[in-house]
């Protein structure tokens, strides 16, 4: 016999029903915001309640890590590529990250629906520490580049198994909070990176930039391990999408025969420059949006855009050091300190492109941001006449970073926009794959200009305030220069292809 809730017989029988239920709704909303309440009390009403405080602060931490790496690269690689006697190699020490992340994406995408996002998260930490470990013993510029690469397959895996690991563990409420605190990240590591790598670098070695970075590691892990194990791994998929990762394979493997071929431009290299072109056309056509390569208009040319954006800004980019160093004879703090302020304008230019005020203007502000970057690009070169002030190019990265915050946050804004429910997850694939695509292009480009103008003989040495300065390879560098700002107008242009035809007003 099933057992009846008084109120059902008292509130259908009574004359004062009506009044009875508005008191019962009354009494259960008042339940309701008192179980919310208790949630928030728990931890669960924000990223840093106690909840989800040990699981941020660990994300956090593995992304802030991430970002340090990066800038402290940035500063350490020219002491680096001159003390291996590998400046010939210099851009592919770059790009080999860029090229093994691109699969490692695609593979951790894969391994995230299948086994859930720990187990690739937890194999691109150790890889990402490997690869460090790798590239700070390194005795040859080879070996280095080949920890560069492991890496790569690390950066890769776990920036993927982040963002399922946000999907899987924070409710959707929180989740935008969550995002957000992945470019917050990267402010404080770019302000001190510079400066805590270059110092490293002058008082005991560029080896220690990366061997110290792997202890550091630890201790996000043990912050975030207790809530990890708690995560949700989902339902699995019944199988891996080989055919996506063979594809990211072959891409990956075709810029890197790319890149081979280019470090030694004799005719025997059209060899492996043909094999790596055959590998890599067909399989980039089948992972981007049909017409990407013809800047089909709407979506194909925001994908297409911005991997112009991310290559031409990182091929110059990353010269920009080594140039201060070897031509201006800046200590390797110094050198990385001139691009700081492009960090912390390219957060202030993400931001302005989020006021709903310039919604309609977004293709307007992308423009712009394409010309910002190609004048910024293209002011750095004249830091090599010795009557000009080296910290002209610290101005000129503080312009640049402002475009690339209009660019990026917006081609992603836009990406969503012209993305259909079920094709928002496979755009983006497609996005990410773009970035990293223009990256190993555009640094490869730069590395082969450089080395076919005459920089690879930059000599080694001691690196320090006034030492080494003009080595007489002003003309590689102004080459890479040129180019890159060449592309970023290029984008410029590109711009003019985002909105689909039926907008066109």
């Amino acid at each position: 016999m099933t057992a009846i809730d008084p109120r059902d017989t008292d509130v259908a029988d009574s004359p004062t029903a009506p009044a009875e239920a508005q008191d019962i709704a009354e009494a259960e909303d008042i339940a309701n915001a008192k179980a919310e309440a208790d949630e928030a009390d728990d931890g669960g009403g924000s990223v840093l309640g106690r909840r989800y405080r040990a699981l941020t602060l660990g994300i956090v931490s593995v992304v802030s890590l991430i970002a340090f790496e990066a800038s402290a690269v940035n500063t350490a690689m020219p002491v680096a590529a001159r003390a291996l006697d590998g400046v010939e190699l210099y851009a592919y020490a770059f790009s080999a990250y860029f090229t093994a992340s691109l699969f490692a994406m695609a593979l951790s995408g894969e391994w995230c629906d299948r086994r859930g996002p720990l187990a690739p998260l937890f194999a691109g930490i150790a890889a990402f520490g490997a690869g460090l470990v790798v590239s700070g013993s390194a005795q040859d510029m080879w070996t280095f580049v080949g920890g560069r690469a492991v890496q790569g397959v690390g950066g890769g895996l776990v920036i993927v198994a982040l963002y399922v690991l946000v999907g899987r563990a924070y409710p959707q409420r929180l989740q935008p909070a969550v995002l957000a605190s992945f470019s917050a990240a990267w402010v404080l590591p770019v302000i001190v990176g510079p400066l805590v790598a270059g110092t490293v670098t002058e008082q005991a070695g560029w080896r220690w930039v990366f061997l110290s970075i792997p202890v550091l590691i630890l201790l996000p892990l043990a912050v975030m391990l207790p809530a990890l194990r708690k995560v949700d791994r989902g339902e699995p998929s019944p199988a891996m999408n080989r055919r996506r990762i063979l594809l990211a394979l072959a891409v990956a493997s075709g810029a890197g025969l790319l890149q081979y071929a280019g470090q030694d431009l004799v005719w025997i290299s059209l060899i492996p420059a043909a094999a790596g072109l055959a590998l890599l056309v067909p399989c980039v056509l089948r992972l981007l949006p049909k017409g990407t390569f013809r800047a089909a208009r709407g979506l194909p040319s925001v994908v297409l855009l911005r991997g112009v954006a991310a290559g031409s800004f990182l091929g110059a980019e990353s010269f920009v050091p080594l140039m201060l160093v070897t031509e201006r004879g800046l200590s390797a703090t110094a050198a990385g300190l001139s691009l700081t302020g492009g960090g912390l304008t390219w957060a202030l230019g993400s931001y302005t492109q989020s006021r709903p005020r310039l919604e309609p203007y977004r293709e307007r502000l992308m423009a712009a941001g394409m010309l910002l970057m190609a004048l910024s690009i293209g002011m750095v070169p004249l830091a090599l006449i010795d009557s000009v002030p080296a910290w002209l190019v610290a101005v000129a990265w503080v312009i640049g970073g402002y475009g690339m915050g209009l660019v990026i946050s917006s081609g992603s804004v836009l990406l969503l926009k012209l993305s259909g429910p079920k094709e928002a997850g496979s755009n983006s694939a497609s996005l990410q794959v773009s970035d990293a695509l223009g990256n190993i292009t555009l640094v490869g480009l730069s590395g082969v200009l450089f080395v076919g103008f005459g920089g690879g003989s930059v000599a080694a040495g001691h690196v320090g305030e006034g030492a080494t300065a003009g080595t007489g390879h002003a003309g590689a560098f102004a080459a890479v220069y040129v180019a890159m700002a060449a592309v970023a107008l290029v984008g410029a242009v590109l711009t003019t292809r985002l909105r689909p035809v039926a907008e066109r007003s």
